[in-house]
């Protein structure tokens, strides 16, 4: 039986790629995800929903959700700079943010930039 977390995350990726047809369900690095014209925009990581969010803005009301973090998958507090995790306890902000980061542009960064920052 599937964790609540992951038919809440099955029930917006089913939504967002019946309404984005650039929009496809894939795995990054075994993390289920959604990505839109080949990048990630979103994706479900043990712990919680992680969104791309260029758009300093929605990153900063992200940021503001209790419980919210930057995302670090290594684990070794090199977090990547533009994704932020919102836990599964704050299941109800996800469908908003998964839209935002589905609106959002993600051009692959300039040359010599870094998508991780450095601690």
């Amino acid at each position: 039986m599937a964790r609540p977390e992951q038919r809440t995350f099955d029930d917006i990726v089913d939504a967002i790629t019946a309404w984005n047809p650039d929009c496809r369900a894939s795995k990054v690095f075994g993390m289920p995800c959604v990505k839109r014209s080949g990048r990630v925009v979103f994706g479900l990581s043990r712990t919680g929903m992680v969104f791309k969010l260029t758009d300093p803005d929605a990153h900063a009301r992200a940021l503001a959700v209790p419980g919210a973090h930057l995302f670090d998958p290594s684990g070794q507090g090199e977090p990547f700079r533009q994704w932020v995790v919102i836990p599964p306890e704050r299941g109800d902000e996800w469908e908003p943010f998964a839209a935002e980061a589905v609106a959002q542009i993600h051009a692959p960064p300039p040359k010599g930039k870094e998508e991780q920052v450095s601690s």
